[in-house]
C-alpha cells in the first residue's frame, strides 16, 4: 500500500509542478495532496517537500495556519480573471459563463477569507 501512496505522492507533485505554468491547474492542493501522500508512504519524501526552497513554505503555512501568502491570492485572483476573459473571447455559452464565474467567486471567497502569510 505504501507504493500507492507513494505513486499518488509524486503524481500530485507533478501536477502541482504543472500548475506553476497552467493557470487551471491549482498548485498548493496538489503539493498539500502529495503530502498527505508522503506522508502515509515515505518520511524522507515527506521531509523533502516539506523543506523544498519553492513548495515548502506554502504547504507549512497551510498546515500550521490555514494561511495563504499575499502573493498566492493576488496571483490566483489574476488567473481567474484571465480564464474568464478566455472563456468571453471564445464564446463560450452564457450558462457555462455563469457557472463559471459562481465556482470563481466561490473559490476567490474561500482564498481571500484565509489568513495571509
Amino acid at each position: 500500500m505504501r507504493v500507492i501512496w507513494l505513486l499518488f505522492g509524486v503524481l500530485s507533485v507533478v501536477a502541482g509542478f504543472a500548475g506553476i505554468f497552467l493557470p487551471l491547474l491549482p498548485t498548493v492542493p496538489f503539493l498539500l495532496l502529495a503530502a498527505f501522500f508522503f506522508g502515509k508512504s515515505s518520511q524522507r519524501a515527506h521531509d523533502w517537500l516539506l523543506s523544498h526552497k519553492r513548495l515548502g513554505p506554502a504547504i507549512v503555512d497551510w498546515q500550521e495556519n490555514g494561511a495563504i501568502s499575499r502573493k498566492s491570492k493576488y496571483l490566483s485572483a489574476v488567473s481567474m480573471v484571465i480564464v474568464f476573459a478566455i472563456s468571453i473571447l471564445f464564446g463560450i455559452p452564457v450558462y457555462i459563463l455563469i457557472i463559471q464565474i459562481v465556482i470563481l467567486l466561490s473559490v476567490s471567497y474561500f482564498i481571500w477569507t484565509r489568513p495571509s502569510t
